[in-house]
């Protein structure tokens, strides 16, 4: 009886001490990365809430990134930007910068969330490394009910997008950077 006891202390002790852990990782956040963090929460929410089978990809993916607000305008010349949060097998392990250049027949402005999934480690590694760029080639999916059902990782990432709001006529070219920061902890 004494020792079952022992064995609860232990395991409440072990909870508490990982409660504290995660907390102190929070709280050593500033206020906008916690406001990015809560936005992350909500776009995954909505992602999975559009595609119900985005689940399967968030809870099975080996990572992801994702940036809930994403702002592009572009006339001719177009741009976008956001700031995400990055996630190795559900754990949040850094936050990274998306940047786009666009040319060609553009005009308008629109706001969109965007998931990124990898497939395996060394994609992740990749990213983390900034090492990777999305070209005009790699094609993102608008998620809309049963999507991701027939999507598929190519080179070891998988794109969703979500339209928030806008209006942008497109015809043009460019690429995607990412800058990944680690989270101080």
């Amino acid at each position: 009886m004494k020792h079952s006891s022992q064995i609860i202390q232990v395991a409440m002790s072990m909870v508490i001490s990982l409660s504290l852990f995660s907390n102190m990782a929070t709280a050593q956040m500033t206020k906008k990365e916690k406001q990015i963090l809560e936005d992350s929460k909500d776009a995954k929410t909505e992602f999975i809430k559009t595609d119900g089978l985005m689940k399967n990809l968030f809870e099975n993916a080996y990572g992801y990134a994702i940036f809930p607000n994403v702002g592009k305008a572009g006339l001719g010349v177009g741009g976008a930007s956001g700031n995400g949060m990055v996630y190795e097998k559900g754990k949040l392990i850094g936050k990274a910068k998306l940047s786009q250049l666009t040319i060609g027949f553009q005009a308008g402005g629109q706001a969109y969330r965007e998931v990124i999934f990898f497939q395996a480690e060394k994609d992740l590694e990749k990213f983390r490394e900034n090492n990777i760029q999305l070209s005009a080639q790699a094609s993102a999916v608008l998620v809309s009910s049963g999507a991701s059902g027939n999507a598929k990782y190519d080179n070891g990432v998988m794109i969703f997008t979500q339209t928030k709001g806008g209006l942008m006529y497109e015809a043009s070219v460019g690429g995607q950077k990412f800058e990944f920061t680690k989270l101080d902890k």
